[in-house]
């Protein structure tokens, strides 16, 4: 064996899967699993957004994004981890071929190999992980510019966690933690809108159906309504939008949207809750407590469906709230947050 090719394996290790395709040359920074046909599938696919909430991954909800991709090739994005996706969706729906395209970094997101992948692609699901990964590393390079030439061109998109975190127009990247840090909670940001910890940022992606508008995941799980009022207000107060809105989703619980922004609600959990600020806050500043009245909730449970487009839904519950001095309440006498 050569020397050169002895190098490449002790720093390069390559693990053969049936009919996977790997990244193109051994130093590319991204990694690139592929199982099923090998070359390239032609289908026109249907416009589609599968937002999911987190936890355990729905097999409807995948199924729908398949169906979505009319047989042809599904690509899983990450920027940490494995290829587990792959086997999952192969095992739930037959397609060309599955595949992930792992990009840990800036300069794996400028290889412009990278950015054809994607622009090959009839189905692309981010998975979860970390944001600011992905915000950090994407932002600004070819990988973004073809994630948002794939909406554009009207195929379908879906997230499951981080990756649903960021496909709203404006995203709560989570700039200043640390891995290891804890969750940002309502708690922390109720008495200060302003905290350090509240990194927001617009125009990561333009999907379709999701201007004007962030997102959450894990939501009644993790207790979010707090953050997410924050962060709405924080839109409104920094004057990126007067009337911004939010698609918050439970664990376990995913909002299925089509090409005309009609969303049928699925899953064992919570649901997904549609908020609607309809005033600016009286008090959103540093160090004071937060003080917002009138916003519009409306609770879609399993089964309810929502218009994206018209705000409205069917099947759910409609709710106000307002926030005074840190402290959430129902508008209506006896009611919850959630």
């Amino acid at each position: 064996m050569r020397l050169t090719s002895l190098l490449l394996l002790l720093f390069f290790p390559v693990v053969f899967f049936p009919n996977a395709r790997f990244a193109p040359s051994p130093d590319a920074a991204y990694r690139y699993i592929r199982i099923g046909n090998p070359k390239d599938a032609r289908t026109i696919p249907a416009f589609g957004i599968a937002l999911m909430g987190g936890g355990s991954d729905l097999d409807e909800a995948f199924r729908w994004l398949c169906n979505k991709g009319h047989g042809g090739d599904f690509l899983v994005l990450r920027a940490a981890g494995d290829d587990e996706y792959n086997a999952y969706v192969d095992g739930l729906c037959k397609q060309n071929s599955i595949a992930t395209l792992i990009i840990p970094s800036v300069e794996a997101a400028k290889d412009p190999k990278a950015a054809d992948i994607i622009r090959h692609a009839e189905v692309i699901f981010i998975a979860g992980g970390d944001q600011a990964r992905y915000v950090n590393f994407w932002r600004g390079t070819p990988v973004q510019d073809a994630l948002n030439a794939h909406t554009a061109a009207g195929k379908p998109i879906g997230g499951t966690s981080a990756g649903l975190a960021v496909l709203g127009e404006f995203v709560y990247a989570a700039l200043g933690d640390a891995p290891d840090d804890a969750d940002l909670a309502s708690a922390n940001v109720l008495p200060n809108p302003y905290h350090a910890r509240v990194t927001l940022v617009r125009d990561f992606l333009k999907t379709p159906g999701l201007q004007n508008v962030i997102t959450d995941t894990h939501f009644t799980k993790r207790d979010r309504m707090g953050r997410s009022l924050v962060f709405l207000a924080r839109i409104m107060q920094d004057g990126w939008s007067k009337s911004p809105r939010e698609v918050a989703v439970d664990e376990k619980s995913a909002v299925l949207v089509d090409e005309n922004g009609k969303a049928d609600i699925i899953g064992a959990g919570r649901g997904a809750y549609l908020i609607h600020p309809t005033q600016a806050p009286a008090v959103c500043s540093p160090n004071r407590l937060f003080t917002i009245s009138n916003i519009s909730v409306y609770h879609a449970g399993s089964g309810a469906h929502f218009d994206l487009r018209a705000w409205r839904g069917e099947g759910g519950n409609a709710y106000s709230l307002s926030v005074e001095h840190g402290v959430i309440h129902n508008t209506q006498p006896g009611g919850a947050v959630y």
